[in-house]
């Protein structure tokens, strides 16, 4: 296995096309050890991964403490991004005022003095969006001016929300999650053309679809029933195959030329593993092929975000 490397946009960045996503060291998805995380961000980057992305939301701030002490001693090896705005799962602000105090208590718990990639995150869940553009993004390129970070971007679900983003503002980079997976491909289509146009580079998230690909999701999935139940009908098909969906999906993803890099959440040695032996071959034709057309009634169909209605 010898891990892939695509270019980020106008950034110039060689990403690893598998990104480490730290949201499960902030403990948002069951108990970790901390040694265990340790040992699991040192063999990710001893396998070539070199994008690790967190946020002060994984965990209220957990998430970026636990990262900051176990790339203690390997900080200068790893791309690293966070974000701003975000403070629990009602709270936001965007405030010029507050992204600048976040930063500085984000490389405070990242025991770093700069971070390479600093975003606005989840921007749907502000009414104004014309602040978000003006008030909020004039202060992520002052924090680039001050080298307190080297790019700059905007996350969200709804591809509507992040459209108006990239034209509305110079961005070096956005996170987009559920839109590139085997149940939704509109970020190709959507979002890639107007990102190329743009220069902006696109980071990929979720392709598991927050766990509607796997054979046990999560009850609080957002996606519609019908979703969820063809979703559940693809992974039991892929089970009788004596294959898994998962890894199915994995390997689709990371076939995708368009697409720079992808977090995968890893907290534990197994799902480095497990995620690794995506990048061992592509994905079993007849099996994709059958698992598209099971997915192919719902394929595209989104959920609400924030204050954005489901746009497809």
């Amino acid at each position: 296995m010898t891990m892939r490397y695509r270019t980020l946009g106008k950034t110039e960045l060689q990403v690893s096309i598998i990104g480490f996503g730290a949201a499960p060291l902030g403990g948002i998805y069951g108990p970790f050890t901390e040694t265990e995380c340790t040992q699991t961000v040192h063999q990710a980057i001893d396998e070539g991964i070199n994008l690790f992305d967190t946020s002060p939301y994984y965990g209220i701030k957990l998430g970026e403490e636990v990262l900051g002490r176990t790339l203690k001693g390997v900080r200068e090896k790893v791309i690293l991004a966070t974000k701003c705005g975000r403070i629990t799962q009602t709270d936001f602000n965007f405030k010029a005022d507050f992204i600048v105090k976040s930063m500085e208590e984000s490389l405070q718990r990242l025991q770093t003095d700069h971070v390479d990639i600093f975003q606005a995150h989840d921007i749907e869940f502000e009414a104004d969006l014309d602040m978000v553009f003006s008030e909020t993004y004039e202060a992520l390129q002052k924090l680039k001016k001050q080298g307190k970070c080297r790019f700059i971007g905007m996350t969200g679900y709804p591809l509507g929300c992040l459209k108006k983003a990239l034209e509305a503002c110079a961005l070096d980079v956005c996170i987009s999650y559920c839109h590139c997976t085997l149940l939704d491909q509109s970020m190709l289509t959507e979002l890639v053309p107007i990102a190329e146009r743009r220069g902006t580079g696109i980071i990929n998230a979720s392709p598991l679809a927050m766990g509607a690909l796997t054979l046990n999701p999560p009850a609080w999935h957002p996606a519609p029933e019908e979703v969820k139940q063809a979703a559940m009908k693809a992974a039991q098909y892929c089970k009788s195959q004596g294959s898994d969906l998962s890894l199915l999906a994995m390997q689709w993803m990371l076939q995708q030329e368009k697409v720079a890099t992808t977090l995968v959440g890893m907290s534990k040695l197994s799902e480095l593993k497990i995620n690794l032996k995506a990048l061992e071959s592509g994905p079993d034709p007849v099996l994709l092929a059958e698992v598209t057309k099971i997915l192919s009634s719902v394929q595209g169909r989104c959920w609400p975000s924030g204050l954005w209605p489901a746009e497809a």
